[in-house]
């Protein structure tokens, strides 16, 4: 596409080289490792894995420590290890029900049946900087019961049992895999929360954003929000059963949404629904609430424009790979193609300037 100039290799050489002194920074500060990008920088981690749709905290530790800190470079960088690796199999769906929870809290009923766990949160700090942090003084010990791990059931369970929200669907269609297919419109709902569940969490939450102001008819209350490990399951088939072999952590978000009813659904609540790979419940309630407008269609609301209601707008922007190749690579040489736009714009203004002659 772009014809290489005298110099160009050598010139390519030298940015390499400089990106890998300004990554280091100061050779006098000691380096910062993987390990511990990986252990205290998690939910920066935790974003590279959902985006990247890679579960490996390791790599997405690396990724993070070669891009600068540059997250949507890390996704990048993730996602182009992730082609490379061989599909082993398929694991059975996990079971959130199971999951055993660290943080589990619900806007809707105040007595859950487990409690509500508030665990690991920002949501009750000050917001004021902490300079003990600078001074790198001795860590605080959380009470073990944080991390007691008990399953508890979904609390939507308990508003299914009355009759009062949508049953759960269903769907026994192995889903399309989006990574492995491109995207066609129109998607089906197990097709839309891939694509939001690895979206930009930044373009997710605006469009959340704006279904609260009233652009997407989404009147929402977080039913349950829950972050936990669950065990992935594969099955064997020389053992005709199911193993399990290992464990991720999730954050599930469903809401509950007000719902007048339609042509034909009866007034009831309904659900939005968002699943993230690690600790990442901005995502995930963006995720669910921006499911829920989606859904429109399907609950037979009328359309009224939102983007956040538009599959298309949606789906073909939320992806910050395809968003920032398309945006970067303006910065690449266009050369030709700006001599002939400033041709066309010199021929322009000349016969312009030639009628206006002729008109005096």
């Amino acid at each position: 596409m772009y014809v290489a100039v005298k110099g160009g290799e050598r010139a390519i050489d030298n940015a390499h080289a400089f990106l890998a002194e300004d990554r280091r920074g100061d050779p006098g500060v000691a380096e910062l490792s993987v390990a511990q990008i990986r252990e205290q920088l998690r939910l920066a981690v935790n974003r590279v894995m959902a985006e990247g749709s890679l579960y490996d905290p390791d790599l997405a530790a690396l990724a993070i420590k070669q891009a600068r800190g540059d997250l949507i470079e890390a996704v990048f960088l993730i996602r182009a290890y992730r082609t490379t690796l061989p599909r082993l199999g398929v694991s059975r769906p996990v079971d959130t029900a199971a999951m055993a929870v660290v943080r589990r809290v619900s806007a809707t009923f105040k007595d859950l049946p487990g409690g509500q766990v508030l665990g690991p949160t920002f949501d009750y700090t000050h917001r004021l900087l902490d300079f003990k942090l600078a001074a790198e003084g001795p860590v605080p010990v959380a009470p073990q019961a944080l991390a007691s791990g008990a399953a508890v059931p979904h609390v939507t369970a308990m508003l299914d049992r009355d009759g009062l929200i949508e049953p759960a669907p269903r769907n026994d269609t192995p889903p399309r895999d989006l990574t492995r297919e491109p995207l066609e419109l129109p998607a089906d709902r197990p097709l839309r929360l891939q694509a939001l569940a690895r979206g930009d969490e930044g373009f997710i939450l605006s469009l959340a954003y704006s279904t609260q102001r009233g652009y997407g008819r989404t009147h929402a209350f977080v039913g349950e929000l829950r972050i936990g490990v669950v065990a992935v399951s594969l099955d064997v088939p020389e053992l005709g059963f199911a193993v399990d072999i290992g464990e991720i952590e999730l954050t599930e978000c469903e809401t509950v949404n007000q719902f007048k009813g339609s042509k034909t659904e009866p007034p009831q609540f309904t659900r939005g629904y968002g699943l993230v790979m690690g600790q990442t419940e901005r995502k995930a309630i963006a995720m669910s609430l921006v499911d829920r407008s989606l859904r429109w269609q399907e609950l037979g609301e009328d359309f009224t424009g939102a983007p956040a209601q538009d599959e298309e707008f949606v789906l073909y922007h939320c992806d910050n790979i395809q968003a920032t190749g398309f945006l970067e690579h303006i910065k690449l040489p266009h050369y030709v193609d700006f001599q002939a736009e400033l041709e066309l714009v010199r021929k322009l203004r000349a016969e312009v300037a030639a009628s206006q002659r002729a008109a005096e």
